[in-house]
């Protein structure tokens, strides 16, 4: 672990310097006890995941983190076949491992790549991307590329912030962001349907989701730090926990949400506001 690196949670929304310890490695160990990087129950993931890819084929995740999402789907439909795509690689071999065990091997495919460069001719019954609109540039480039993997007729799991309430001036500055990185939930919406496209399932993250996820992101990493009190980086690990519950608890806790939404794409005209 080397160098200077700009760290983040899962979702990638939340900016913490750590100096000396590489972001993949970081952001893997803490989610050690919460493998599904976003605050999303394990209910909330298993009823999700029921109606994007039960009776499908194929799914793709955009940005899959170590590829937890996609095994869990394999889990539930028999014939489903999985690729994912991340820039990390982080916990791609703990995934794999796993899935080989489990007989899924043969079906899940992990790729070690940019999401924004990687192609492929394959088109896809379900595309996932979780938290991983930062990667394409926002939300609206997220769905014009999962749009280029997609089925005429297939479905779009996304995941993004959303702001539950307007962003105070020290918000902002704990998370490193701006005003307009998010949106609050109906102008999000809004804008997913002014692109072609249309929510038929949809989940805003609880305030209990959030805490469950936040204590064991931070906790992760203390409790790796304690228990490894001469490792080089033990000290720079245990300050990204404490930095990032002090952002969490003193800043943006009850304001930066997570929208959950299925989307299917239409040709119709919405109805007019009467």
């Amino acid at each position: 672990m080397i160098g200077e690196s700009l760290g983040t949670s899962g979702w990638r929304g939340r900016p913490y310097r750590v100096v000396g310890v590489n972001r993949s490695e970081i952001s893997d160990l803490a989610h050690t006890r919460h493998p599904i990087a976003s605050p999303l129950s394990n209910e909330t993931v298993d009823r999700l995941l029921a109606l994007a890819v039960t009776g499908q084929r194929s799914v793709l995740d955009l940005g899959c983190g170590d590829g937890t999402w996609l095994l869990r789907a394999l889990r539930r439909e028999p014939t489903l076949t999985a690729v994912g795509v991340d820039v990390s690689g982080a916990g791609f071999d703990r995934v794999l491992e796993q899935a080989n065990r489990e007989g899924l091997g043969e079906r899940l495919q992990l790729v070690h790549a940019d999401v924004r460069e990687w192609r492929t001719t394959e088109k896809f019954d379900v595309v996932l991307s979780i938290g991983a609109a930062y990667a394409f540039g926002g939300l609206l480039p997220t769905l014009a590329a999962a749009d280029e993997h997609l089925h005429p007729d297939g479905q779009l799991l996304l995941g993004d912030c959303i702001w539950e309430q307007a962003p105070s001036e020290q918000t902002l500055a704990l998370l490193g962001a701006a005003t307009d990185d998010y949106c609050d939930l109906s102008t999000t919406v809004q804008a997913v349907d002014s692109a072609g496209w249309v929510p038929v399932e949809g989940h805003v993250s609880t305030l209990q989701e959030w805490d469950s996820y936040e204590w064991s992101w931070t906790g992760s990493l203390a409790r790796w730090a304690l228990d490894h009190p001469d490792h080089p980086d033990s000290q720079q690990v245990m300050t990204a926990s404490v930095e990032h519950r002090r952002a969490w608890l003193g800043g943006y806790r009850g304001t930066l949400g997570f929208l959950t939404m299925l989307l299917r794409r239409s040709t119709l005209n919405a109805a007019p506001l009467r």
